[in-house]
């Protein structure tokens, strides 16, 4: 079973936690019951596609980072973003962990005191997006996962809202997996 969930804020990308509501509160019994789990996480206060599964092995292979699945986000941020930041994340940015981020396509939607993007990450790390931003002096106010590979978030689902994935979206998943960068 795969399912497409638009995740809102507030929730958490976890099966139970004693911190709060899980993505899996979102569901009805019958899916809960079937051992779902989310493919990769989101942060509690980020939004859009996240996939929930019971099919540990290909759920296993994408998110293996050697794969560099890009995940394509659409973010609201506080201050100006410049070609200048387009260019810094081209190159890669060091957001204190012990490498630099690989690079990232940052598109400017909108500059401004509060600019709009987007920006595609082939790595998850830990709060990545935020501490990238953080690292060129601005600051994420909104953030909403738009794909992760070929699977891209259907616009027609409210937050909170999911549905199965078709049979084109799952052969595009097991098609991503023999993609591995590093071969």
């Amino acid at each position: 079973t795969w399912v497409m969930l638009n995740k809102p804020a507030g929730y958490l990308s976890a099966t139970e936690d004693g911190r709060g509501a899980t993505v899996l509160d979102l569901l009805p019994q019958d899916l809960q019951r079937q051992g779902l789990f989310p493919v990769g996480r989101l942060d509690k206060d980020t939004e859009g596609l996240l996939l929930l599964t019971n099919e540990g092995g290909l759920a296993h292979e994408l998110l293996s980072p050697k794969k560099h699945v890009d995940k394509t986000y659409y973010a609201k941020i506080d201050g100006q973003v410049t070609e200048e930041h387009v260019k810094q994340f081209r190159e890669g940015l060091d957001i204190g962990d012990e490498k630099k981020t690989l690079p990232a396509v940052l598109t400017i939607l909108l500059s401004g005191p509060v600019s709009e993007i987007e920006v595609t990450i082939h790595e998850g790390r830990f709060h990545q997006i935020k501490r990238m931003f953080e690292a060129v002096g601005c600051k994420v106010t909104y953030l909403k996962r738009l794909s992760m590979g070929n699977l891209v978030l259907d616009e027609t689902l409210s937050p909170e809202e999911y549905r199965p994935l078709t049979e084109a979206e799952l052969e595009g998943l097991t098609k991503q997996r023999g993609t591995d960068k590093n071969e």
